[in-house]
């Protein structure tokens, strides 16, 4: 990024869209649940590899004074561990900012 103090990471479930992203500090989340193939759409999946991953997350998130939580609430991962990733934020001592968006009714539940 070109801001000084600011440190960008992704997760994902997806393996394909994480390597397809411009952010340094990438983490999968779920390898074994979802072998990088994603959620299908199923966020009870989401939520179990955020789960899987949780030292993972808190490893991400050491130190850090500011969380944005960017996902979307039509798909698996962004639905199921998004809640995930807050808690291990918050718990962090973190602020954490949720910005989500909301599904058309032809996405998700």
């Amino acid at each position: 990024s070109d801001l000084e103090g600011v440190t960008y990471r992704v997760l994902n479930t997806d393996a394909q869209a994480l390597i397809q992203s411009s952010a340094t500090h990438r983490v999968q989340l779920g390898q074994s649940l979802t072998r990088g193939l994603g959620a299908g759409g199923n966020p009870s999946i989401g939520q179990k590899a955020a789960e899987e991953s949780r030292a993972d997350l808190q490893q991400a998130l050491e130190g850090v004074d500011l969380v944005f939580i960017a996902a979307g609430m039509g798909g698996g991962t962004g639905t199921g561990a998004a809640p995930v990733v807050a808690q291990v934020a918050k718990k962090s001592g973190a602020l954490t900012v949720g910005i989500v968006t909301k599904p058309f009714s032809f996405e998700g539940k």
